[in-house]
């Protein structure tokens, strides 16, 4: 048996049927339920209100940025910017180039043994001082002494032999000065005629060769005698000695073995090389000065005295010597320095503010200001000094160029210069 439902009646006065029930019992006291359509079309009013408010404020809203945006971009074209700028000026009559180096001395020898044999004495060492001509070492050889007196004595014998020659010369011809006359008369024959006036001249020939054979020998005697000499070892500047290989008793073979380096410190003379660009002026007589970093606060003043009259091909730098007087002795040969060159300009270029350069895609330039206007203006960097660039060409001596320009500064944009206020001090 089914349940029972009791269900109340709609207001139409017809009962409710469930088709899963049997009977319906109308329930004269149920309470009646109150109709849903004015509370469903009040919520949907309200929701509707409140999309329309939304819209209308978003609408709102966005005409109030365009305004603002508009103003904005109105008063960005009526804004004139306030600008720094600096004057470009020439640059110094002279390039200041500083450049590595080292000091070697005015001059230097090694001194190699011009004769064999052995040290007997040696008179010098490291860091001694001496005079052109002073004695540095002896050397002994004993056969040379002994070829010496055999040359002497084979040119005595050369010498004997010659008068022997003579003496046969003058018999000869003599005797071809008789049998000539005698072979005219037809006392003697044609053929011993020949035979002294043949005789005569072998003789005369003899004698040619005694006398050359004389000179080789003497000749032969000085190289001796040249090599006696050079057992003496001497200076042949004014120096100091940085070098010594030798020493008592030491074995030398001639123009082989080293003895001694010998310097003169009293002038340094220092060795640079000049980069291409800052070569062209340079010449003897411009003036240089010497810095060592071991010796701060002094300088050592100095001068070009000749140049390469060409670059070096890999390097492109022109090699220059400076002489610089060094009487005291406070510089020596060997050591790192520095050579400040005081170059005279050949070509014209100005100096312009590292702030003002401008590095884009468009390339390198500055911001000129003509006027109340901008000009961008390209320039060609020489060299970089840091806070400073040298150009050699876009820009002239009194143009204005903008410090630290705006990144949206554009050509033809027009700009105030700031009055920058006198310093007081």
């Amino acid at each position: 048996m089914t349940e029972t439902q009791v269900r109340p009646k709609d207001d139409g006065g017809q009962d409710r049927r469930d088709p899963d029930v049997d009977r319906v019992v109308t329930l004269p006291n149920a309470p009646r339920k109150q109709r849903r359509g004015y509370g469903g079309a009040l919520l949907g009013g309200s929701a509707l209100l409140l999309l329309l408010g939304g819209l209308a404020l978003g609408v709102w809203r966005h005409y109030q940025a365009g305004l603002e945006l508009a103003a904005t971009a109105q008063q960005r074209r009526t804004m004139v910017p306030v600008v720094r700028v600096a004057t470009i000026r020439n640059s110094d009559s002279t390039i200041n180039v500083s450049l590595p180096a080292t000091t070697t001395a005015f001059e230097a020898a090694n001194i190699l043994a011009r004769t064999s044999g052995y040290i007997e004495k040696r008179y010098v060492d490291i860091g001694d001082r001496v005079k052109a001509g002073a004695l540095l070492a002896d050397i002994t050889a004993p056969e040379l002494d002994h070829q010496i007196a055999q040359a002497k004595a084979t040119l005595v014998q050369n010498q004997a032999t010659l008068q022997q020659t003579q003496a046969s010369q003058e018999l000869a011809q003599v005797t071809n000065a008789r049998d000539s006359k005698l072979v005219k008369q037809g006392w003697l024959t044609l053929q011993q005629g020949d035979n002294d006036r043949l005789t005569l001249q072998a003789q005369q020939a003899a004698v040619s060769v005694a006398q050359a054979n004389i000179e080789a020998q003497q000749a032969q005697i000085r190289i001796l005698e040249q090599e006696k000499a050079y057992q003496r070892v001497v200076a042949p500047f004014d120096g100091v000695i940085t070098q010594r290989a030798v020493d008592n008793g030491s074995l030398v073979q001639a123009g082989s073995t080293f003895m001694f380096t010998l310097q003169h410190p009293d002038v340094i003379r220092t060795q640079v090389f000049v980069p291409q660009d800052q070569a062209f002026g340079l010449g003897p007589g411009v003036d240089a000065v010497v810095r060592v970093p071991e010796i701060p606060g002094r300088t050592f003043p100095g001068k070009v005295t000749r140049i390469a009259s060409a670059l070096q091909p890999g390097s492109r730098t022109l090699l220059t010597e400076i002489d610089v007087p060094n009487p005291d002795g406070a510089l020596s040969p060997g050591v790192y320095c520095t050579v400040e060159l005081f170059i005279p300009r050949k070509t014209p270029s100005m100096i312009v503010p590292a702030d003002a350069v401008i590095f884009d895609q468009a390339g390198v330039h500055v911001a000129v200001v003509e006027g109340d206007t901008v000009r961008m203006q390209k320039i060609t960097i020489a060299r970089d000094f840091g806070t400073e660039v040298e150009v050699h060409d876009g820009v002239k001596a009194g143009d204005q160029v903008v410090l630290n320009p705006m990144v949206n500064l554009a050509a033809g944009a027009k700009v105030s210069i700031r009055k920058d206020k006198p310093k007081t001090s």
